[in-house]
């Protein structure tokens, strides 16, 4: 067994009783064939057969090589036969084609395959240095990318912590959420150092820092929100409504907070913490990210309903569009560049990239190259790219706008 498989491996050994219980309550199982039994003693260190049972799939064994490739490094003879199985009982669900938009604008996306494979890797940001950094959750890392140049290098953190995002200050350090051992923590790349910070809330989850050098953050289960002084290391936590998930400064310096547990935004002061909340119509919303323009319009992606959205904090009007592929697309991430908004319909094959023109109340999207592993969180670089990722499949990207 290769180092890669057993670092891979051994990071999700704490993962086996949620996907015991994930098969045992209703998951669809996959059908009695030469190779279901090393799909279930391989792929099942990683993720349910749920999530491979219900996978859009793939018609070649071409692409499910590619795929598997990229997730777990196995013998090639062992790789053919799960390929095989795989392209005849999951082959592609082509009702998850995404509807894609013509448009004048032009992108150009790269993308790298991140070192230790099941990692899943995700939420990129750019440092000061202009390297960009993301983590690998499932593995307790997080790592480093030269754009220029290609190279990558990877830092190990407490293998409990599982951050879920990350970001960086203006020194350089690079700051995490520890989802899984409930602490902010920073990384000192310099000298590979690890600093925690207890938290009250078990799982931090996205994190944005303050004009006013303090770091705020959501604990989505917790249904929390957290302050942190990195000079005093006081931390202040407050509860909120279900599930906050994305958030973000807004142009006059207060904090903005999506639900994904409930039909809201919310507006939180930097100093007192209040909270004023803004209900979005439908019960049914879930709004997982949001971002703000120029005017201070609020955008977020309301992913249960598929459709973006913007709310007016000044008269609390909403409006929202459908996306593109429809009530099912699931959008989930979102950034505005240049007032133009950016997301992803991530419940479509391959993960469609979509922007948006209040202007002209017009769409324009196109096909992530690697197609497969959600983008989950993006980051607008300083020269106005989109970085972007695909967990599933280990793999960290750019979106160069070229022209709109």
């Amino acid at each position: 067994m290769s180092k890669t498989l057993i670092i891979a491996l051994s990071s999700f050994v704490a993962f086996a009783v949620y996907n015991a219980a994930a098969q045992a309550s209703g998951v669809r199982e996959l059908p009695e064939a030469p190779g279901k039994t090393l799909i279930e003693t391989k792929c099942t260190s990683c993720h349910s057969i749920g999530t491979i049972a219900r996978a859009a799939g793939y018609s070649s064994e071409e692409q499910w090589l590619h795929l598997i490739s990229t997730m777990i490094e196995l013998p090639e003879d062992e790789a053919k036969v799960v390929a095989t199985y795989l392209s005849e009982h999951v082959p592609e669900d082509v009702s998850r084609r995404p509807t894609l938009v013509a448009g004048d604008t032009a992108i150009e996306i790269k993308e790298w395959i991140t070192p230790t494979l099941g990692q899943r890797t995700r939420d990129p940001i750019e440092a000061p240095d202009g390297s960009i950094w993301w983590t690998g959750m499932w593995a307790s890392l997080a790592g480093r990318l030269d754009p220029e140049t290609g190279e990558m290098k990877e830092y190990p953190l407490p293998p409990t912590a599982r951050p879920h995002s990350i970001l960086p200050d203006a020194d350089g350090n690079i700051w995490y959420t520890g989802n899984s051992n409930a602490t902010i923590g920073k990384l000192d790349p310099a000298t590979g150092e690890v600093k925690e910070y207890a938290t009250e809330a078990g799982d931090p989850h996205t994190a944005v820092f303050h004009p006013n050098g303090k770091l705020y953050f959501t604990a989505q289960r917790a249904g929390m929100l957290g302050r942190l002084d990195p000079e005093s290391g006081q931390l202040t936590e407050i509860e909120t409504r279900a599930r906050p998930y994305g958030i973000k400064v807004g142009p006059d310096g207060s904090l903005w907070v999506a639900y994904n547990g409930t039909n809201a935004l919310s507006k939180m002061d930097p100093d007192s913490m209040e909270v004023t909340y803004f209900d979005v119509p439908d019960e049914r919303t879930r709004i997982r990210r949001l971002d703000l323009d120029s005017k201070g319009m609020v955008w977020f992606v309301n992913s249960s309903l598929g459709k973006v959205g913007r709310l007016d904090p000044s008269t609390g009007e909403i409006k929202q569009w459908d996306s593109p592929s429809g009530e099912k697309s699931h959008p989930y991430s979102l950034a505005v560049i240049d007032d133009a908004v950016w997301y992803n319909e991530s419940a479509m094959r391959p993960d469609a990239l979509v922007r948006f023109d209040p202007a002209t109340e017009t769409f324009q999207s196109w096909a992530i190259p690697s197609g497969v592993g959600i983008i989950r969180h993006t980051w607008v670089t300083r020269t106005g790219d989109l970085l972007i990722h695909q967990t599933s499949s280990n793999r960290v990207g750019v979106v160069k706008i070229l022209e709109q």
